[in-house]
């Protein structure tokens, strides 16, 4: 019922909204038109014409904007003469008088951005009012980087905003923290809230869970038009439950009133391919088979790489090293890939209506083969005025994702690690008539490389309509409905020349469909008196979230034709279905006295059917504090050198429902446990317990003080902005393990402290501004210090207990043999005996370092020269490390012999007395520990993120014929990589464990090269 009321008022104001949308081919200029103002705006200094700046005649309601030429026109009752207000971001606002038409207005650039508008919750504000702390980010520096989704694009680009591109693989799940991590079990993901609508980022993945999907991949960056990231207390608190871990708003394209139609076509072409030292190195055959012999030679066994007319023990000889044979699987797996994007879009609008209308078509294939993401979508999005006081609008995206997924790793069968590295070189891959060979369990890479196994379809739909009721003009009301939907269809065949497909072939459809629906209101009133401004906000929020699959699988087909699971011998099925739902009250009061004391208060009160039924209700107040010194008399008088000062002070709570099950706190039985009344009797259904009940599980809570400082120099041409941060989080939502005698192995419960400390500065400066030359410098760098400060006892998390969450120390801590060296005399590790008994045991096993970084961030210098642009942009991370999970594997000192291939670091190892080096001699004692410090790795980077360079043609050439703008772009991204790390990638996680700093079987990011070309008509 929840759901469907939602789809009905959605689907009542969206049939509204277009038939209104039909006026904009009919709209009228005003009846009586007194006036025509034509005019044109441009630079000050360059000349150049500004598009997009806004021109409103004093005192009424009529404005326009100018086109790419920087040319306007205006219709009005008005007659001549009138005051024109012409503004555009990043310049000086202009009052002109209008004696009549033409007119030609020239606007004066500043360095200052506090009139720029930020998107904050449930509205905008100027950035020099901004109590809260919000990074603002302009995708025009970043859609251009060919990354899936928009996510991994903003990496760098805001401070305190931890971003990770997990894998190599497009449209793959991306790892991203604002101010650290808050939970342990529940999502430690921001909230994604798309023109008004909440955003499932989740992995709908169900086939081949080890690497995930990201939903955000199906949203096409061209059409964003702004990204803002809500961090502090102040900022978040009005999203209450859903803020804890930072909130990212995204505006998308819109048109603009009484603007002429405006088509922008962006298109490029590009290649990808895996950076030689991030290409694994194997041994070769003769390598392999020296290892292999030295191996067994220290361990007192026969070597097996010898003349084959040597017989010991009734086994003959391999051959001898030297005559073996090198096959590379490596060839099969890289590639050089193909990068393609089109965009085309239009936009403008009329006296009533404006509207954004947007298409694109993306392809990336990966740097491995098959794998590879393929998009195509629509946006729509419409405004319009029914009259002076009711504006009624829609915003609709629609998009169809392909992905050719196969399995990077994680598991032996079917997966590319296992069919490409896992087998050592001196194995042949076809048989001498040219079958695929299947060796030691472990696919042929000719055959997972050649055929589609593993793939998916996304179609998914973002949409919203809303009401906009001005009950004076400073009494607001808005309504919305948004519906954020994806039908997500996943499908695998493995046909008989692989392992899963060995009986007769294998093949498993799995449909999921993720609703979340939302109907919000707001009440705004915002007023000026004297020299006192206020707002007060009320507003309330009902959400549905409902998730349901349907999956089968069919074994044993007739031969390798059939893949439809209705030809299987053998077919099962399963299905389940989540619900829940969301109720919400808020509101915000915001004051300020002569735009120098600013103060701020918000409260959430949110209801969520996941909790018990003692603690459904959750409440998340906030308050913040600003004060701009710059606007005292003292200041102004005295010092001239400092344009903007600004202290701000914040604190609140904010609450955590992500991540954990629809009906966490209930006591849940499950079907499925079928028995007979007698032996050997029909099996009659039965049901088994599945969850013990918790009525009292709450919200996971945090509470964050946050303080900060910017500062604006030399009118603004060096801005500085720091902020310092304290999390504490408490009540974590946490698995604890329960008493085998229960018949449940672990419930959630609400036990755990987790702290995050830390600061964030951004800097930014304009170095040289002239007519013709510009150079702008960009920094952001952040610390962030996670603490886990309570839980009942230490936790082992991932395999082989690697990872070992212990109070005292942070999430993501390794938890390992620390290896001190290797012993020049014997060639034998030394561990470091952690409780001192002689002995290496697992007691000695000991947290040896953290995956969170002491330091991270971003560069970026802009340059442009006439009509030449050049943006170098930089990433770093400092004091991190990570797992190798690869290398672990493939140093293995010879003890499993064909059953794995061995790296070519392996060669590294102890041979001689006196030898330094880490690799220890060849024997079993030396290699049986895996959880080896050794492997636990500095992943240190800095990264020459993208590069590009960009020529538009002048204008004196473009307008013969009719063009706006015409620019050519060259783009590379991840051109230059400085790292310590000897595995794939420093960032490479293992994402849908929520797991940081593990490097397994994924391809590294890849190394691209995008030619371009951007069209303004």
């Amino acid at each position: 019922m929840f759901s469907k009321f939602y789809r009905a008022g959605s689907l009542i104001l969206l049939c509204l909204c277009f038939s209104f949308f039909g006026k904009v081919l009919y709209a009228q200029n005003p009846t009586t038109v007194n006036s025509v103002l034509e005019g044109t705006v441009v630079d000050e200094i360059t000349g150049l014409p500004l598009e997009g700046a806004n021109i409103i005649i004093e005192g009424v309601t009529n404005q326009t904007t100018t086109d790419q030429k920087g040319r306007f026109e205006l219709r009005t009752g008005q007659k001549f003469p009138y005051n024109i207000i012409v503004t555009f971001v990043g310049y000086e606002k202009k009052l002109q008088v209008a004696n009549g038409s033409p007119v030609s207005v020239k606007l004066k650039p500043t360095n200052n951005n506090l009139d720029d508008v930020v998107v904050v919750g449930y509205g905008t504000q100027s950035r020099k009012n901004l109590v809260g702390s919000v990074a603002k980010v302009d995708p025009t520096d970043t859609k251009l980087i060919p990354e899936a989704s928009f996510d991994a694009q903003l990496q760098g680009k805001a401070a305190g905003v931890q971003i990770n591109t997990n894998t190599g693989v497009p449209g793959s799940d991306v790892f991203i923290r604002v101010r650290g991590a808050t939970s342990i079990n529940a999502s430690n993901d921001p909230l994604y809230i798309i023109d008004g609508v909440f955003i499932n980022n989740s992995s709908l993945q169900n086939i081949a869970q080890e690497r995930g999907t990201s939903p955000l991949s199906d949203i096409n960056p061209a059409d964003i038009e702004s990204i803002e990231i809500l961090k502090d207390a102040s900022a978040i608190a009005i999203y209450g439950s859903r803020g804890a871990n930072g909130v990212v708003l995204v505006s998308t394209k819109r048109g603009n009133y009484n603007q002429k139609s405006r088509i922008h076509f962006n298109g490029s072409e590009g290649w990808a391919w895996a950076p030689a030292d991030r290409v694994w190195k194997t041994t070769t055959g003769p390598e392999h088979a020296l290892l292999i012999n030295e191996y067994n030679r220290n361990m007192g066994t026969p070597e097996p790489f010898r003349d084959p007319a040597v017989i010991i023990n009734g086994v003959a000889g391999r051959g001898l090293p030297q005559n073996q044979p090198t096959y590379d699987r490596m060839s099969y797996l890289n590639r050089t890939a193909q990068l393609r994007n089109y965009d085309l879009s239009i936009q403008g609008g009329s006296e009533k209506t404006k509207f954004y209308l947007g298409g694109g078509y993306t392809k990336q294939e990966s740097i491995w083969r098959p794998m590879s993401f393929e998009r195509g979508g629509f946006k729509v999005n419409i405004d319009h005025k029914i009259n002076s006081k009711i504006t009624i609008g829609t915003s609709n995206s629609l998009s169809k994702s392909y992905r050719n997924q196969a399995r990077p790793a994680n598991g032996a069968n079917g997966t590319l690690l296992q069919a490409s590295l896992n087998i050592p070189t001196y194995l042949p891959i076809f048989s001498q008539d040219g079958t695929p060979l299947k060796w030691v369990n472990f696919d042929n890479i000719s055959v997972l490389t050649s055929t589609v196994n593993l793939w998916s379809n996304s179609y998914h739909y973002i949409g919203n309509v809303y009401l906009d009721y001005k009950i004076t003009p400073r009494l607001i009301f808005k309504s919305t409905f948004g519906v954020d939907y994806n039908d997500y269809e996943e499908n695998e065949y493995w046909d008989t020349r692989t392992i899963l497909g060995n009986n007769g072939g294998r093949g498993t459809q799995s449909v999921t469909k993720a609703t979340t629906s939302i109907n919000e209101q707001t009440l705004s009133y915002n007023d000026k008196i004297d020299r006192h401004s206020f707002g007060i906000l009320v507003g309330n929020t009902l959400q549905n979230v409902e998730v349901k699959n349907v999956s089968a699988t069919g074994t044993n087909f007739p031969n390798n034709s059939y893949t439809q699971i209705s030809s299987a011998a053998t077919q099962t099925a399963s299905q389940f279905k989540n619900n829940s739902n969301l109720a919400s009250f808020f509101s915000r009061v915001d004051y300020n006295y002569a735009n120098k004391y600013y103060t701020e208060f918000t409260i959430r009160a949110d209801g969520s059917s996941k909790f018990g039924v003692n603690n459904r209700w959750g409440y998340f107040p906030a308050v913040g504090f600003a004060w701009r010194a710059n606007e005292e008399n003292f200041f102004k008088d005295n010092i001239s050198a400092i344009s903007n000062l600004k202290f701000r002070i914040s604190y609140g709570t904010t609450g955590n429902q992500s991540g954990i099950n629809e009906f966490a706190s209930q006591g849940l039985w499950t079907g499925g446990f079928g028995y007979a009344d007698v032996a050997g009797g029909t099996e009659l259904p039965g049901t088994g317990p599945l969850q013990i009940a918790n009525p009292d599980l709450k919200w996971e809570s945090t509470d964050q003080f946050s303080t900060g400082l910017d500062i604006g120099l030399l009118k603004d041409r060096l801005t500085i902005e720091f902020n310092y941060y304290n999390k504490y989080t408490r009540d974590a939502l946490l698995l604890v393990a329960t008493p085998g005698i229960s018949g449940f192995s672990s419930y959630l419960t609400n036990y755990g402290e987790i702290s995050n400390k830390g600061f964030e500065l951004a800097i930014n400066s304009v170095n040289i501004k002239t007519s013709k030359f510009t150079w702008n410098t960009n920094l952001n760098v952040a610390r962030n210090k996670n603490t886990i400060e309570r839980i009942p006892a230490d936790i082992p998390f991932a395999g082989r207990d690697l990872i070992r969450l212990q109070q005292g120390n942070s999430l993501y801590s390794y938890w390992l043999y620390k290896q001190l060296g290797v012993d020049p005399q014997t060639g034998d590790a030394i561990f470091d005996d952690y409780n001192k008994d002689g002995r290496i045991t697992a007691e000695d096993r000991q947290i040896v370092g953290s995956t969170w970084p002491k330091l991270f961030g971003g560069l970026t210098n802009s340059f442009s020269y006439k009509g030449i642009d050049l943006n170098v942009f930089f990433t770093f991370s400092y004091g991190n490390s990570i797992w190798n999970h690869n290398r672990m594997l493939g140093e293995t000192g010879g003890t499993l012999d064909a059953g794995r291939v061995l790296l070519a670091s392996q060669l590294d190892r102890w041979t001689t007395p006196g030898q330094i080096t880490e690799t220890p001699r060849l024997t079993a004692a030396n290699y049986s520990r895996q959880e080896n410090s050794r492997f636990f790795e500095d992943a240190s980077y800095l990264r020459l993120r993208s590069l590009t360079l960009g020529y538009t043609l002048p204008r004196s050439l473009t307008d013969r014929i009719n063009i706006s703008k015409v620019r050519f772009y060259l783009t590379g991204s991840n051109l230059l990589l400085f790292t310590k790390y000897t595995g794939a990638d420093p960032e490479s996680n293992l994402g849908t464990q929520n797991i940081q700093g593990y490097d397994y079987g994924t391809p590294p990011q890849p190394r691209t090269v995008q030619l371009g070309l951007n069209v303004s008509l």
